[in-house]
């Protein structure tokens, strides 16, 4: 449970007025509606699931195309971890993670104890995978390995900043996905994933669902909000994005460039402090000058790629990995900027890439490519969600531009993707998040997020108006509740899922 301390910062915090929101009562579930519900057998997970004690698992069936309801069906892997105290169980509360791409089922079973600790029994935690991905039916683009890395699907410019290499590429990939792919791949969409949501509360037997989201997953809670929003409860949304229907995806990516700028003097400071001498982690004297020791060695290693290792199984000995080359530097430094407890290991390959006999240890993400299926899903919903502009001659002035602004970033969040290319173009029209339903929405954002900056959680925050109410957190990482935030932070959060608190307007963590 969150600590007498976190609950009286929270007070100082927001002040009289601003927890003077009355309580709002919701759905009102019972215990013996979950046992009502239909179409779900719960069983033992799957052991890769990793499942927490009491985690059950089952599969739902939803329309492979929902245009054709009683047509092909796919399978959709759910899991829940039900409430222990059946007499403070208020409902069901979905965890939605981000992405595109990611696992609901995984994140439960990363996620649920904490979770279902500050809950105290007040809900069963549901999540699912989304449709494409982990253990609900697969999508596959069959690309090739090479096409599989991070380092390719996030295109990253060549040294010279020329983006030849990356359409090819973009293409290469478009192609495949379209020979591939199928009716699967085309049913990658949000408004899809929002459907499947739709068809799980169903069978849960619940009147309404409460949520927690996450990145991506905060604009599938807003759509579903927008298209369900009589069905939704105690509502949060923890690091959204801009969800303007134009731009979606695109606009995500470019808002990595004034992410990594917002986060880098959080990791200067720590790089640059006197104890991190003690560690051998400090890599200047002045925060002022890490961004220069970062630059300088990019463009070294553009010049001289420095041989890595990559880490093995658990207890197994590390293995020769690709030339770590200065794309690939920033790229690890993108993620490091993530949370704080990566700072050490990013430090730690800097120090071992600034010595010519050093071995880099590449993060997992850089050390091997994405299975097809995940891969699929990122592009695919991506390019499926909403169409993107085909000026290749655009792409190369907007990457140009990019890397003078945002250095730290080297053009990739401008790039072009497989989406211009994308046959078909997108599948419908995107959603347009508006301020008309229920206020009933708790917004979370930390001042310095690399992945969905602030600036970008105000644009969610204005576009529904009223319904929301943000908590901005004056910290750094890419996701608050129960990670990067702070007392003050997550004790607004618990309370409003627990007691339907929420403040009455905008309040700041300091």
């Amino acid at each position: 449970m969150t600590t007498n301390r976190g609950r009286k910062a929270l007070l100082l915090a927001l002040s009289a007025a601003a927890v003077a929101g009355a309580a709002l009562t919701g759905g009102g579930a019972t215990a013996a509606a979950a046992e009502a519900a239909t179409g779900l057998t719960w069983g033992d997970c799957a052991p890769a699931v990793r499942p927490l004690p009491g985690q059950r698992c089952a599969t739902l069936s939803v329309p492979l195309d929902y245009a054709d309801p009683d047509g092909e069906q796919i399978r959709l892997a759910v899991s829940r971890l039900p409430s222990t105290r059946p007499e403070a169980r208020r409902g069901t509360l979905m965890v939605i993670p981000g992405g595109p791409g990611s696992s609901g089922v995984q994140r439960l079973a990363q996620k649920g104890a904490a979770l279902a600790e500050e809950m105290d029994g007040a809900y069963d935690l549901v999540a699912f995978d989304p449709r494409g991905i982990g253990g609900s039916d697969k999508a596959r683009c069959g690309l090739a390995e090479d096409d599989r890395w991070m380092m390719t699907l996030r295109s990253w410019p060549g040294a010279d900043g020329g983006i030849e290499e990356n359409v090819a590429r973009s293409k290469r990939v478009a192609e495949a996905c379209a020979r591939n792919g199928g009716a699967m791949l085309r049913g990658l969409t949000t408004a899809n994933q929002v459907r499947d949501l739709e068809r799980l509360r169903q069978a849960l037997g619940e009147r309404k669902l409460s949520a927690w989201s996450v990145s991506y997953g905060t604009y599938v809670a807003a759509a579903y909000a927008e298209k369900y929003p009589h069905r939704t409860d105690r509502w949060v949304l923890d690091s959204s994005n801009d969800p303007d229907p134009k731009r979606v995806a695109r606009g995500w990516l470019e808002g990595m460039a004034r992410g990594a700028e917002d986060r880098l003097p959080d990791f200067a400071a720590w790089a640059a402090h006197p104890d991190r001498a003690d560690e051998g982690l400090r890599l200047a004297e002045r925060p002022e000058d890490v961004r220069g020791v970062l630059m300088d060695l990019a463009a070294r290693l553009d010049r001289e790629p420095h041989a890595s290792v990559v880490p093995g199984a658990p207890g197994a000995p590390l293995t020769p990995g690709p030339p770590l080359t200065g794309s690939m530097l920033l790229q690890a430094f993108q993620l490091a900027l993530y949370s704080d407890g990566f700072f050490p290991a990013f430090a730690q390959l800097v120090t071992e890439a600034l010595d010519p006999e050093g071995e880099p240890v590449l993060p997992r993400e850089l050390a091997g490519a994405m299975p097809d299926d995940a891969a699929a899903v990122t592009v695919g919903v991506i390019c499926n969600d909403v169409d993107w502009p085909a000026s290749v001659p655009a792409y190369e002035r907007a990457v140009a531009a990019d890397r003078v602004r945002y250095p730290l970033t080297a053009g990739m969040p401008a790039n072009i993707t497989p989406c211009p290319f994308w046959k078909g173009g997108s599948v419908e029209k995107p959603v347009r998040i508006t301020d008309r339903g229920p206020s009933n929405i708790l917004m979370i954002q930390n001042l310095r997020d690399p992945s969905t900056p602030h600036s970008k959680g105000l644009r969610m925050r204005a576009a529904l108006g009223d319904r929301a109410r943000l908590v901005s957190v004056d910290h750094g990482g890419h996701g608050v509740y129960l990670g990067n935030g702070n007392p003050c932070g997550d004790a607004a959060v618990t309370r409003y899922l627990t007691e339907g608190v929420r403040p009455s307007e905008d309040v700041l963590c300091r």
